[in-house]
């Protein structure tokens, strides 16, 4: 385990590598890890997704009854050092390092994250923000998609680049993850969400079952029970209000959806006669003319608004 710690840089990610020790022989470490993140990623989750509450604290409490009391100290110890870690050097891949030093990603799928450094390099030479400042004035934000996540290096060394130049990402971008991979993806959600990054991970295939939205713009993902909504993205004012905006836009009315089925079952595309189907891309599109907003409402002789 002391050699473990030496295979970190950060003193945060080091104190939860120390942790594991406390941990009885019983389980291995691999197990802890991804046990941890997803009561993490639940705990987070269910604080503003009244939607997938119930069943997704379903699936919390069966992880905590395999632990002990105090082995559940420990993780709140362990999200302590997490968030801690990330408000002091958010310019970081805190949780994606700490996993591949570990050795937990799957060499036989292929999995090895992109070193964080490159990850930076990557966003500073593909994002151009003059273009974005551009597009941010004409159409209020923009969107940010990465289909194959990992743990959201490139997308946090992104939001790290808008910051530097000027722009509010918390209020100008919308962030959309995806990963086939469950435990990552909730390294990326919790990157996501303790950054305060305002959008949503999707867990599935990208290929087989890219993420698809009702509007022209990611704002309203199609939702089968495999997406994690960050915090940002559902209490802030400023999203609220676009995504209600996008609703009475004209998008394909969100209240009809089929009911989402269980997160371990495959995700199913939209029918194919569904207009409102859209691909992963998010690329902006021209908005929807003042009028299209207009004609959801309809006056009655009183005076008042109405839906139908």
């Amino acid at each position: 385990m002391a050699r473990d710690a030496r295979l970190v840089r950060d003193p945060h990610q080091k104190e939860i590598v120390k942790l594991f020790s406390a941990f009885d022989g019983s389980k291995n470490r691999r197990q802890i890890f991804d046990d941890f993140l997803w009561m993490t990623a639940i705990a987070i989750s269910n604080s503003v997704d009244l939607r997938h509450r119930e069943e997704r604290e379903a699936r919390y409490m069966d992880i905590v009854k395999q632990y002990k009391p105090k082995e559940m100290e420990i993780f709140a110890r362990m999200v302590a050092e997490i968030t801690t870690g990330m408000e002091e050097n958010p310019d970081q891949d805190f949780l994606g390092e700490m996993y591949m030093a570990l050795d937990f990603g799957s060499s036989a799928a292929g999995q090895f994250f992109t070193p964080y450094d490159v990850c930076r390099a990557m966003a500073d030479c593909a994002g151009n923000y003059d273009e974005l400042k551009k597009e941010i004035e004409e159409r209020g934000f923009v969107s940010v998609l990465d289909p194959a996540c990992g743990a959201g290096a490139t997308l946090v060394a992104f939001a790290r680049g808008c910051l530097a130049r000027g722009i509010n990402y918390q209020r100008q971008v919308l962030f959309v993850a995806q990963d086939i991979d469950h435990t990552v993806a909730c390294m990326c959600y919790i990157a996501l969400s303790l950054m305060g990054c305002p959008g949503y991970v999707v867990v599935g295939d990208t290929l087989a079952h890219p993420a698809t939205f009702y509007d022209d713009r990611g704002l309203l993902p199609i939702d089968h029970g495999n997406v994690w909504y960050t915090p940002m993205v559902m209490t802030s004012e400023d999203w609220t209000f676009r995504k209600l905006a996008a609703i009475f836009g004209g998008s394909k009315n969100v209240a009809e959806e089929d009911t989402p089925v269980a997160e371990s079952a495959p995700l199913q595309r939209p029918d194919a006669k569904d207009e409102a189907f859209t691909p992963a891309s998010i690329s902006p599109e021209a908005q929807r003319p003042p009028e299209a907003v207009k004609t959801a409402f309809e006056e009655n002789e009183f005076g008042q608004l109405t839906f139908f």
